[in-house]
């Protein structure tokens, strides 16, 4: 019915449609940018799941320093209701930076009450008022000499712990590991206080204890905000990880603001206090130059029985004024 040639033609425009169709089918993705496209919200999807995987780390992360963080302060307000009283000899003898024993110590404690006590009796002191010399000798003057070692202990390892903690910083910088860094101070640090505490540490490290078990052991020896501090930096840092080093560099930051904010206190109140060290000597002196002038009239308050409760009397309430002008001239930042 039809000629060949229309067979043809239509053979042909058949196969062009085909091709067209395959074109069409295989080539329209690439030249409509849908592939591209497709790509693009493929890598969307992909890169918020890697944000919400990173999100759910980071909540993990913080919750578990919200958690050490909360352990950290219980423990804290249960060691601060405690007070002094919870603290062991032996480690009050640490603090002081004093190698006795509590032995020792109790043995050092009996010799000097029986010396202040025979000595108050050589003095032809009255009895009982021998007897409380002694008692003071025993068991005041003891622990007053620890206390008073304990302060000036904790006063050096302040004024250099922010420079311990710049080098710290400066070597975790550097790519020193942190107990490189520690063995670095306990090694070259120019206060001995500074030293010996880190060699503490280098040594707890060595019989096996884990780094932030020994560094946390510091709070103990040396009871201090600032040395608290440093201890919870390196729990979490060994905890959930981060830039130790910028860590470290804010927490030098805040103790150097510290240091200061004291100095300043220190200067603001130092007018206060020579007041009440004055108001506080001036009854003795007067005592004094009373007893130089006429020994016979102030002499009645040792001899006379009404006397002795009259000084009982004023030194109570001596005591009670100078605790009162304490209160009011020590500042708690």
């Amino acid at each position: 019915m039809f000629g060949a040639d229309v067979t043809i033609l239509a053979v042909a425009g058949l196969a062009t449609l085909f091709a067209g169709g395959l074109a069409y089918v295989f080539l329209y993705p690439t030249l409509s940018g849908e592939k591209e496209a497709e790509k693009r919200i493929a890598n969307v999807q992909g890169r918020e799941k890697t944000a919400s995987r990173i999100r759910a780390t980071d909540a993990g992360n913080r919750q578990a320093v919200l958690d050490k963080l909360q352990k950290i302060e219980e423990k804290q307000k249960h060691l601060e209701k405690k007070g002094n009283k919870s603290v062991s000899m032996p480690l009050r003898l640490e603090r002081a930076g004093l190698n006795w024993s509590t032995r020792q110590f109790y043995l050092f404690s009996a010799m000097l009450g029986l010396m202040t006590l025979a000595g108050a009796l050589l003095s032809n002191v009255p009895f009982l008022v021998s007897i409380g010399i002694g008692v003071v000798g025993a068991l005041g003057m003891p622990r007053w000499y620890v206390s008073f070692r304990t302060k000036r202990r904790i006063k050096r390892f302040i004024n250099e712990f922010p420079n311990t903690v710049d080098v710290i910083v400066r070597g975790i910088k550097a790519g020193l590991p942190l107990a490189d860094c520690l063995n670095i101070i306990s090694r070259e640090s120019p206060d001995a206080v500074v030293r010996e505490e880190f060699q503490k540490i280098i040594d707890a490290q060595k019989l096996g204890m884990p780094m932030h078990e020994a560094i946390g052991r510091l709070y103990d020896r040396i009871p201090l905000p600032e040395s608290n501090f440093f201890c919870i930096v390196i729990a979490i840092q060994q905890k959930a990880g981060g830039n130790l080093s910028e860590v470290l560099g804010n927490l030098s930051r805040v103790l150097r603001d510290r240091k200061k904010m004291n100095g300043k206190i220190q200067a603001m109140s130092m007018e206060a206090k020579a007041s009440a060290a004055i108001i506080g000597v001036l009854p003795v002196v007067v005592m004094v130059l009373v007893y130089l002038t006429s020994p016979d009239y102030i002499l009645l308050l040792f001899t006379e029985r009404l006397g002795n409760v009259m000084l009982l009397g004023c030194a109570f309430w001596m005591f009670c004024g100078v605790m009162v002008m304490r209160k009011m001239i020590n500042f708690d930042f």
